[in-house]
This record gives structure tokens, sequence and C-alpha cells, in this order.
């Protein structure tokens, strides 16, 4: 005999859960969820943050998407996104996991050795740049930025450089290029016109004093020729 929920609005879920099984965690997300659940709060806000700034896009591109878990975030808010990652382990677990309501174009690409054909109106990387060595950085954000219109948004979101010391060994795990939040500032410059800097801890978004920020963001706004 089917069990009924005391509450008659939650037996939707037991419906939805017969009928189509239960959403899977990504890779990435479900090994942080078994040692760090808190982690997955600040990983995804940092994809309500983009989606945000980004709503309403047409085209939009993410760049070393991962398990794509957070990606689903910012796809609610643009008409189409393509996410893109160098694993083929990854994107093929994110092709395996994925809905008909939210399936999306995900494909291998190293942005490194070339850009990605086509243009987008938005282009972001989360958790991207500090595992790119700093030799290559600008030839890898010149290919990451390419696709982008005149009047294209791109969007950097890392570790800065100060919340190393803090780090769990697991977060510091490749983690070869942090930067502190003027750096970041002059890098991103060098590609756009207007640049605006933000800043994370935990899940809260602020403008305070970037030394004290566990996470950076870099908006830029006109791309330079």
């Amino acid at each position: 005999m089917k069990r009924t929920t005391k509450e008659p609005q939650f037996e939707r879920c037991v419906d939805a859960a017969a009928q189509r099984g239960f959403e899977r965690l990504g890779l990435s997300t479900s090994h942080s969820w078994y040692e760090d659940p808190r982690h997955v709060l600040f990983h995804l806000a940092r994809y309500k943050f983009v989606g945000k700034l980004l709503s309403g896009k047409a085209r939009v591109l993410e760049v070393g998407c991962g398990d794509a878990f957070g990606t689903r975030i910012v796809q609610q808010e643009v008409e189409q996104i393509t996410a893109t990652d160098f694993d083929p382990v990854f994107v093929d677990e994110v092709k395996d996991r994925m809905v008909d309501r939210w399936s999306h174009e995900c494909f291998v690409h190293d942005a490194i050795e070339a850009p990605i054909r086509g243009e987008f109106d938005a282009v972001y990387l989360l958790d991207v740049l500090e595992h790119i060595e700093e030799k290559e950085e600008r030839r890898f954000l010149s290919n990451v930025f390419a696709p982008l219109g005149p009047y294209g948004v791109g969007i950097i979101g890392m570790p800065s450089l100060e919340s190393q010391e803090h780090a769990s060994p697991i977060s510091r795990e490749g983690h070869v290029n942090c930067k502190s939040q003027p750096d970041l500032k002059r890098l991103v410059e060098e590609l756009f016109h207007n640049v605006f800097m933000f800043a994370m801890n935990d899940e809260v978004l602020h403008v305070g004093y970037h030394k004290m920020a566990h996470y950076l963001f870099a908006v830029g706004v006109g791309r330079r020729p």
C-alpha cells in the first residue's frame, strides 16, 4: 500500500520520485556533499550571482564547467547556455546525468589550445583561472573571451590569494595561480574597457576590504580589440 504524506501538498514529491526517480549530484558535488556539505552552498551561491548578472542574455558560455551541477542555476536565467570543460571524464558524466528539461550543449574543449567557435553574449568561468599556470594565463583568457561580441560580458570567479592560508588541502590542490583583487583587476583590464570587482565570504557577496575576501569576482564589460 502506498504511503501518503501528512500534508497533501508534499505528495507531489513522492509522485515525482516514483515517476522520474531522484536527481543525481555531479562528480565533484557528490564528493563535496560527503566531505564538506557547506562547500556545496558556497559553490552554488557563486552560480546564483552569475545567473542574476546575466539574466536575460541570449547566448552564454561557461568555460571549465566541471560536473556542471551549478550550471543549471545560470541556465534558469538565460535563453541558451553552452558548457565546456577540458576533462572528458567530467563531460561524459554531465551528459549521462542530463535530463530533458535542463538539457544543454556540453563538450570537451581546452581553452589553452584554441578559442571556441561562435559568438556569445557572455562568457564566465568559476574556479578555473587558479588552475592555469601564470605563464599561460593571457593566452588562455584571450581564447576564453574571443567568442564575445564588443558589448559582451566576461566574468571570472576565483579564490583570493589571501584565502589560501585558511583553505582546506582539497581546496588548495591544483591552485597554482591564485591572485589578490588588485592583481586580478589589472589582468582583466587588459581584456575589457570596464572592470567591476566583487568579493564573497562563504555565500555572502560584498565589496568590502579585499584582503579579507575569500573569493573574488571580476566582471568585464566592453571587450578590447
